[in-house]
């Protein structure tokens, strides 16, 4: 048995296993460009995020139909669960869909379906988070958020996501402030490839309450501080930051350094289907390169719980928090 975790940090259109997009491309009749599974598992060498970003978004053609956009999360939550994920809060991209002719109402139709009896299923309670691509413009999020208002009672949060650089939180103000003024929560993408300053404006100008990445919030001493005294959870995504070269190798990744300056840290898949695991994986993948002890596996562990949006259900929170304290990792050892 997985020891118990929550997932805060996944785009859903990032689990999409090759099998299921080659499935979806003949259910709908689009021509993929690439001549097998292989050959587009060859494909996720990335350069950077911008060389995933393309491939990402190229095979989003695939997802059409309420039908597609359940079977894809079904798929998620079932091998999540399998991984000890119990609580899961899932990115999506509207913009990405809308673009394509795809009606946010199909988007979030199809995602619901699967939500909605996750808990039964799976195990696993969830949250939806509506992210801005941030590479479009303020006003295309403005009208997304306007579109999605019939959804709300869906959504916990608005999130913002996609190529950074070039792109600071400072452009999306508005939006948030609108969103806020809605009842949403406030999450953000900052300090992945962007600056330091970028986490900074997230807090100050956006009002995240939680930071994505935040990685390169370790060139900033002040700015950790700041995290610390604030509790400002980190939803860090290890393997993601080597596949897109944010870090050479694992064993280089800041994870332990930051736990020890006393950062609210959580660990994530990202992009489960493009960058080598889902969280369970990744979770096994730090435990081995960066050395971390079981106490400290539980602590990551248990600030993905205390990170959640689970203020509406502190008795689920509070269960399994219980359940990570109480874990014996000798049930994960084969025997």
């Amino acid at each position: 048995m997985p020891l118990p975790k929550a997932e805060l940090h996944v785009h859903i259109e990032g689990t999409l296993e090759p099998e299921l997009a080659f499935a979806l491309a003949r259910r709908n009749g689009v021509e993929l460009p690439f001549q097998d599974t292989d050959a587009l598992r060859r494909a996720y060498d990335f350069a950077d995020l911008q060389s995933f970003l393309d491939l990402y978004y190229r095979l989003m053609a695939v997802l059409r139909t309420e039908d597609d956009f359940a079977e894809l999360t079904d798929a998620y939550l079932a091998r999540a669960a399998a991984q000890g994920v119990r609580h899961a809060e899932i990115f999506f991209d509207p913009q990405a869909h809308t673009s394509r002719g795809v009606p946010l109402a199909t988007v979030i139709g199809g995602l619901a379906r699967a939500l909605d009896t996750a808990e039964e299923r799976h195990g696993v309670s969830t949250r939806l988070i509506m992210c801005f691509l941030r590479d479009e413009s303020a006003a295309s999020a403005l009208r997304t958020l306007e579109e999605a208002r019939p959804h709300l009672h869906r959504i916990t949060a608005v999130g913002l996501d996609s190529a950074e650089v070039g792109h600071p939180p400072s452009k999306f103000r508005e939006v948030y402030e609108a969103a806020g003024a809605l009842g949403l929560r406030k999450v953000a993408h900052a300090g992945e490839e962007g600056p330091a300053s970028y986490i900074t404006e997230a807090l100050d100008i956006l009002g995240v309450e939680r930071v994505d990445h935040g990685l390169r919030c370790m060139e900033d001493e002040a700015l950790v501080e700041r995290l610390v005294r604030e509790r400002i959870p980190l939803t860090l995504c290890p393997l993601s930051n080597v596949r897109l070269r944010a870090i050479d190798v694992l064993e280089d990744h800041p994870l332990p350094r930051m736990m020890d300056a006393g950062l609210l840290c959580t660990v994530n898949s990202d992009d489960p289907a493009y960058f080598g695991g889902y969280v369970g994986d990744t979770f096994h993948a730090v435990r081995e390169a960066l050395g971390l002890d079981e106490e400290r596996l539980r602590e990551l562990a248990r600030n993905s719980f205390t990170a959640s949006f689970l203020e509406d259900d502190e008795e689920r929170r509070a269960r399994l928090i219980a359940e990570v304290d109480a874990y014996d990792f000798a049930a994960e050892r084969p025997e």
